[in-house]
């Protein structure tokens, strides 16, 4: 019996059965326990010696967490928590005043999303480290991580989507980002009776394109498409470049109990976009403008997030552009869809399915040419299964969701209710081998492994469950990701990590891409902040009416100013602190008494703002809290509030103080003597 069974978590009694029949069709013997290999073997290859560097950075999604977690492989080490979508108080994100803007959206501020799919820029189709995008499927957005400074820095929100689950898939030069709606919704957006969806709603497919040179999206275009939900996507490379495939299932259009009424037809859809037919037909007029309001958010290069809005979107419909969209007709419910490193198959995941089918991009073509048409639906055509397939992967196991390529003529196919990953040929669709996973693999990653260029050392599955794993944490316990070596003939496992959850794909390239561009600093002279000190000397605090800007510094070991007083209960009080700084990894933090948000953390050269305002009178302290010397205990200072009608003075202790007061004085001296000769 195989370890997958041994081990295998309690599930519902039809998958357990399904999975049951799924593992005596691979076969017990298969799966073996000599599958991880000595020990010793399995430790001396994950090793990374201290002082010694990952051989690659593994880009991984935070789920419900709306972040990204950077991993090095293969030792499985968390190297960054990027926060994205979700305020981190670690850093202030989403909490200081730079980095509010970015989490804006035409449902106002949301502090959360459920984060999937992390894609790296292409160029020629190959990872090429210039940026990171990822989805936020719950408020549909787009985010680009800059990965010279591993920072987010621009979130584009999609308008006239929901569940922005097939996104955001790049094309093999980036020139666009997709999202594909997982829900359809009305058309547009009304209150309408549910019981009408077949005739009020429909999905939309998103093309925002990417500036080659700056990275920043755009909306160009969308498209509208029948009720189904639109699931999972790959844009084509090399000669199937100029199209996108999307994974759609519920081609029932069923809009309640989907596990029942979603899954009535043997064979849903593959919807075969022609996006640069799409761009034809934009600058020929035959999209219409639809008013939308949607959230592009921005961080700028003086470090401050700023939000435009968008005010209208064009959209396309097939009937408007023939030749646009296609069905690929795809067994059952299918949720991956994956193009091989030539752009010539194309391979789905039906999470019901027996097979894996592969689609071949040159059949597709000629049946368009051919007109080898099984019918239509709402108008699009439909390709006759027969005519476009070009061979099927019979009994891989049971639950087929994502298939992933080494470069070297063999595929790896994510087995959900069978808890294993198949690896088999692209010449035969024969199943050369198989491995277990623990436990439910969702997504799976090679390095490259969806590009023109795999780097097919590795395979790491991603999943759901972990039961017996690792040390108990009550009823929670977290998701996993495992590595297997896939440079040999069969697939070796060699280390278990956690993951911060839920783990929704995942990407990864060599480290020798990007780490020697990594910013060590801020060059300080090229702050922009309007608010940034670059020396203690222009430290000072202002106010303007109930609000107080305390412009300071940070540096071993101490703040400038570090003592304020006549501040009063209620005022507007922004700390903004810069980091004089100008080293590699010395950050400062900031945090004071009261604080209801969170902490400042503040690289070298950096400004970054924290809104505060007191509810009660006393001193309280503020401190660094990032340890940043062997003086960092004595970092700290105190901001003295006094009641409402006070008439304490504004003071403060840095040289721009004894400079307000000289200049005070000789206003008031000047002043005096106004007065005097006024009365003599």
């Amino acid at each position: 019996m195989s370890p997958t069974m041994m081990h295998r978590p309690h599930r519902p009694a039809t998958l357990a059965l399904l999975a049951g029949v799924a593992i005596a069709a691979a076969g017990c013997t298969s799966a073996d326990a000599s599958r991880l290999g000595s020990t010793a073997d399995a430790a001396a290859k994950v090793y990374v010696p201290p002082g010694s560097y990952d051989e690659f950075y593994a880009f991984m999604s935070g789920g419900f967490d709306g972040q990204v977690g950077v991993y090095g492989l293969p030792s499985g080490r968390l190297l960054k928590h990027v926060p994205v979508f979700s305020q981190n108080p670690e850093n202030g994100w989403g909490y200081s005043e730079q980095t509010k803007p970015m989490l804006a959206t035409s449902y106002g501020q949301v502090p959360w999303d459920d984060a999937h799919h992390p894609q790296l820029s292409q160029t020629a189709g190959v990872p090429d480290g210039r940026w990171l995008f990822i989805n936020g499927n719950n408020t549909p957005r787009i985010a680009r991580l800059d990965l010279s400074r591993f920072e987010t820095e621009e979130i584009l929100e999609i308008p006239n989507s929901a569940g922005n689950h097939s996104s955001p898939f790049v094309t093999e030069n980036n020139e666009y980002v997709v999202a594909g709606t997982r829900f359809s919704v009305p058309a547009p957006q009304r209150d309408v009776s549910i019981d009408d969806y077949k005739e009020a709603f429909s999905g939309v497919l998103t093309f925002a394109r990417v500036d080659s040179a700056t990275g920043h999206m755009a909306i160009a275009f969308q498209i509208r498409l029948p009720a189904f939900d639109y699931d999972l996507s790959h844009a084509g490379k090399g000669p199937s470049h100029g199209w996108s495939f999307f994974t759609s299932y519920n081609s029932e259009e069923g809009n309640t109990k989907l596990e029942v009424n979603a899954s009535q037809k043997d064979k849903d859809y593959i919807a075969a976009i022609n996006w640069k037919q799409a761009e034809q037909c934009v600058a020929q007029g035959k999209a219409t403008t639809e008013p939308a309001r949607y959230a592009h958010n921005l961080m700028g290069a003086d470090g401050i997030a700023r939000t435009e809005w968008g005010t209208s979107t064009r959209m396309l419909t097939p009937a408007a552009c023939p030749g646009l969209a296609y069905y690929l007709p795809t067994p059952k419910s299918p949720h991956g869809v994956d193009v091989d490193p030539t752009g010539e198959y194309i391979v789905a995941g039906g999470k019901l399915a027996t097979v894996i089918p592969v689609h071949s991009f040159t059949r597709m073509q000629k049946a368009i040419a051919d007109r080898a048409f099984a019918g239509e639906d709402h108008g699009i055509p439909v390709l006759k299964y027969e005519a476009v397939v070009a061979g099927e992967v019979q009994n891989p196991g049971l639950g087929p969701l994502h298939t992933e390529f080494d470069g070297k003529g063999y595929a790896y196919t994510s087995m959900f209710l069978s808890s294993e990953i198949v690896k088999w040929s692209l010449k035969d669709y024969k199943v050369v081998d198989r491995a277990p996973t623990y436990y439910s693999i969702g997504h799976l990653m090679i390095p490259g492994g969806d590009s023109r260029k795999p780097w097919g050392k590795y395979v790491v599955a991603l999943d759901k469950i972990t039961k017996d794993r690792y040390l108990p944490t009550g009823p929670e316990l977290a998701q996993s990701a495992q590595l297997y070596d896939i440079s040999g003939d069969r697939m070796k496992l060699l280390l278990d990590f956690p993951t911060i959850g839920e783990p929704h794909y995942a990407q990864a390239l060599p480290a020798s891409l990007i780490k020697d561009r990594q910013v060590k600093m801020y060059p300080l002279m090229e702050n922009r902040d309007p608010y940034a000190a670059k020396s203690e000397k222009t430290t000072r605090v202002e106010r303007k009416g109930n609000v107080v800007h305390v412009v300071m510094t940070s540096v071993r070991s101490h703040f400038m100013p570090d003592k304020v007083e006549g501040i009063r209960v209620g005022d507007s009080v922004y700390f903004h602190l810069t980091n004089l700084e100008q080293d590699w990894d010395v950050p400062h933090g900031f945090a004071v008494l009261g604080a209801n948000n969170a902490e400042l953390l503040l690289m070298p050269g950096q400004t970054r703002t924290l809104a505060w305002v007191p509810t009660r009178v006393g001193v309280f302290p503020f401190y660094c809290t990032d340890f940043c010397s062997a003086l960092h205990q004595e970092m700290q200072g105190y901001i003295r509030v006094s009641a409402r009608d006070a008439k304490v003075a504004l003071k403060w202790n840095s040289p721009s103080y004894a400079q307000t007061e000289e200049h005070e004085a000789k206003e008031h001296k000047e002043h005096d003597e106004q007065n005097e000769r006024g009365t003599n």
